[in-house]
């Protein structure tokens, strides 16, 4: 996100967008974690 972006977004925009990368880089990171260890997850279960 550029600073001019930023500054034109209401706080609960940026807490929003700050949420949702730091779910994504969280998601990665649980992803790689269970593929190092060779676990798969159901289906069903992946999304929770």
């Amino acid at each position: 996100m550029s600073e001019d972006a930023d500054k034109n977004m209401s706080r609960e925009e940026r807490l929003a967008e700050k949420l949702r990368e730091n779910l994504r880089r969280r998601k990665s990171q649980a992803r790689k974690m269970t593929e190092s260890r060779g676990e798969t997850l159901p289906k069903g279960e992946q999304g929770s």
